[in-house]
């Protein structure tokens, strides 16, 4: 009997009570790899003993001060760091709890600058379809996740979405990925023109596209034509990084791979590494000027925005992340990570697509290769995976609905930066079997 309302009514989950490294262990005394970081959060693993000294040593001298009163010597100097190593424009940083929060503030944010500046018409957000920014009202207005959204559609925000830099669905045979790049991107412009630019305050996109379609990079200069448009119409561009930043691509923010920087950006699960919650919106110079030189302060707050603890467990996290030079790891793991699903799964019948960048890989479950036709959404392949995993000491993070919301499975994984060759080696091992098991028991055809 649970008093809690878990996210799955039905079934039991395994207690967790103590994680080491790469892995997590249960009250039975069972070791699960988390390949997935729970959802790419956990990039240093789990009881890493210097974050864990952090934290400790930050509760002894204060637990909590409240910023509409204090700030603190752990959030200043965690700031100081995320600036000086941010995009080229972006100067200051709003601290939250978590990524949901940070795209709510980002958005607000937008809207308050255009106020400030005397263009309180624009009001509308574009982003893009199969995208997910969180489970706030206005995160999850700007989100394109239509089976998250449908349920509280009625009480959403006005948004308008375009189709994805989705290479795998959506680009054309015989089209170069920079012709692809540039329809892709076009589709924002003419979405602009429908709508009227003049209304619009913000674009919203996922760098590398994480939760809802599973670690999709962009193509080409998609970006970079992405940010000439909004240039070109006054929007602000705002990137949310909350699953693919801070280290989990290769670089410490993935857009750095797209040679651009937008106005807003929103950073979180690898953050914090999950120690503690918390998120943050890294802001240009000229939205804070704008605030500063409008009316004085940002219309917007939470009671633990800026909690010493989380700042001190983030920093410490970045901290080791920079002295041992981790960055590196997750570029030499993500190639043998790639190398090993390509080998294990390259020729899988059910396998149509294999993406990421770094330590964010995917795998696109289909029932045919050849035409790309998805499963029967029925079949629930991707939790068939979940479970089998789990019976194998692996977690990985499956979901459906990856085409359109209801058709289509991927599986996602994103293990800790610390991981070893002999880890990853592992994972797709573990994968591997979990897959047959999986395929087995909804009776579909066997590995190839």
């Amino acid at each position: 009997m649970t008093h809690i309302l878990h996210r799955q009514i039905q079934g039991a989950l395994p207690t967790a009570v103590g994680g080491k490294g790469v892995e997590l262990f249960d009250a039975d005394g069972k070791a699960y790899i988390d390949a997935s970081g729970g959802a790419a959060v956990s990039c240093l693993g789990h009881g890493h003993p210097e974050v864990i000294a952090a934290i400790k040593a930050q509760a002894d001298a204060l637990a909590f001060a409240h910023t509409g009163f204090f700030t603190s010597e752990p959030a200043e100097a965690l700031a100081d760091r995320l600036v000086a190593g941010a995009p080229q424009g972006l100067d200051h940083v709003y601290f939250l709890s978590g990524g949901s929060e940070a795209v709510e503030a980002a958005i607000k944010m937008a809207r308050q600058y255009f106020v400030e500046i005397g263009q309180p018409q624009r009001h509308k957000i574009i982003a893009r379809e199969q995208s997910y920014h969180g489970n706030t009202v206005g995160a999850l207005s700007a989100g394109g996740n239509m089976l998250r959204r449908a349920l509280y559609q009625p009480i959403l925000l006005e948004t308008h979405h375009i189709p994805p830099c989705y290479a795998y669905r959506h680009q054309r045979p015989g089209e170069s990925d920079a012709a692809f790049a540039q329809r892709a991107a076009d589709a924002l412009e003419a979405k602009l023109l429908e709508v009227g630019p003049e209304t619009v305050m913000a674009f919203v996109a996922e760098t590398v596209v994480g939760a809802t379609s599973g670690a999709v990079p962009p193509v080409a200069d998609y970006f970079k034509r992405i940010r000439a448009i909004c240039d070109k119409y006054g929007v602000l561009l705002i990137l949310d990084e909350v699953m693919c930043g801070m280290g989990r691509t290769g670089t410490l923010h993935a857009c750095e791979q797209e040679g651009i920087a937008p106005d807003l950006m929103t950073i979180a699960k690898g953050l914090g590494g999950g120690y503690q919650p918390i998120g943050a919106v890294l802001l240009s110079r000229k939205i804070f000027d704008a605030f500063a030189n409008g009316t004085g302060f940002f219309q917007h707050g939470h009671t633990y925005m800026g909690h010493a603890m989380a700042c001190a467990a983030a920093l410490a996290v970045q901290k080791v992340i920079a002295r041992d030079d981790l960055l590196a790891n997750v570029r030499a793991m993500g190639t043998r990570l790639r190398e090993g699903l390509v080998a294990r799964f390259g020729n899988h019948p059910l396998v149509g697509d294999i993406r990421g960048r770094g330590l964010f890989q995917a795998l696109e479950l289909v029932a045919d290769r050849g035409t790309r036709e998805t499963l029967d959404p029925q079949v629930k392949l991707h939790a068939r995976v979940k479970r089998a995993a789990m019976a194998r000491g692996l977690m990985v993070y499956p979901s459906g609905g990856t085409v359109d919301g209801v058709r289509g499975d991927h599986v996602l994984l994103a293990p800790p930066f610390i991981s070893t060759a002999g880890t990853i080696d592992t994972i797709v091992e573990r994968l591997g079997d979990a897959l047959d098991a999986a395929v087995a028991e909804a009776g579909l055809p066997a590995r190839g």
